[in-house]
């Protein structure tokens, strides 16, 4: 027994994982093309528009949100959806986005058990490191019919959410078998607003720490996203291609297409 994926992305970090023909849908942004938001000293434009708008969406059934307060992450439109729906996030988000009582504040390895769709999950918060003083958190999905893989571990499917390399995550690999590791990347990187002057600091994974947590956590398939679309992104489709190449692991990536329904397995 083992579950069944299949993901259509939308733009960023924006996808629907469809599990078990229960759809999940990963940080939902659907500004089109040209928007823009201001944060300080540093202006991002949106260059692509998402590939579904609001009303080409099919039933969402939950949100995974990895952290509320990064417009990239979630903007205007995308909080339309949180309304009445199941949603994992942080705590801070959670408070923020009160009231909603759908919505569910997780600290890192926290478990909820929820009946999403007439089907029994388990959604775990896995750590993160992305903005120095900001939460975040990614996400394991697993449950009661997906059966178990290597060393008898449950199967699962994960979801990393904004975050570089850190040491927390090889942990994965003592408590599942990770199917699919669905990873946002792009190498990001955003100013240190406690010093403007110093360098910018690291916000998500390059290819390379993406093939070292992938190996790490013995994932079956790697399927990128977030790394096309923003001027903060450093590593983008043809850099990725080319750092897993290098590490050896082309064979096991599974590459979207925008508005596609992609089968992982």
């Amino acid at each position: 027994m083992a579950p069944s994926l299949q993901v259509t992305h939308i733009g960023t970090a924006t996808a629907i994982l469809d599990i078990n023909g229960v759809n999940f849908l990963t940080d939902p942004f659907f500004s089109p093309a040209g928007s823009s938001w201001s944060n300080g000293p540093i202006t991002l434009t949106v260059s692509d528009d998402p590939a579904l708008k609001l009303d080409q969406l099919p039933v969402i059934d939950a949100v995974l949100l990895s952290h509320e307060d990064h417009f990239d992450n979630l903007d205007d439109l995308g909080r339309q959806l949180l309304n009445g729906r199941r949603v994992f996030t942080t705590v801070d988000g959670a408070k923020n986005l009160a009231p909603r009582p759908a919505v569910h504040g997780m600290q890192p390895w926290e478990t909820i058990n929820a009946t999403i769709a007439g089907k029994k999950f388990q959604v775990i918060a896995t750590p993160t490191q992305h903005v120095p003083g900001m939460e975040c958190t990614g996400f394991i999905v697993t449950g009661e019919d997906f059966g178990h893989g290597r060393d008898g571990l449950p199967n699962a499917i994960y979801f990393t959410g904004d975050t570089v390399y850190i040491e927390e995550l090889k942990d994965i690999v003592n408590r599942y078998h990770v199917k699919a590791a669905v990873m946002n990347l792009g190498n990001a990187h955003v100013p240190n607003f406690a010093d403007l002057s110093a360098p910018p600091i690291q916000a998500t994974m390059d290819g390379k720490s993406a093939a070292r947590l992938f190996r790490e956590i013995k994932a079956d398939v790697l399927i990128p996203m977030h790394y096309e679309s923003w001027g903060h992104f450093t590593q983008f489709g043809a850099e990725l291609r080319g750092a897993f190449e290098e590490e050896g692991i082309s064979d096991k990536i599974c590459w979207l297409k925008p508005g596609e329904k992609v089968i992982v397995f």
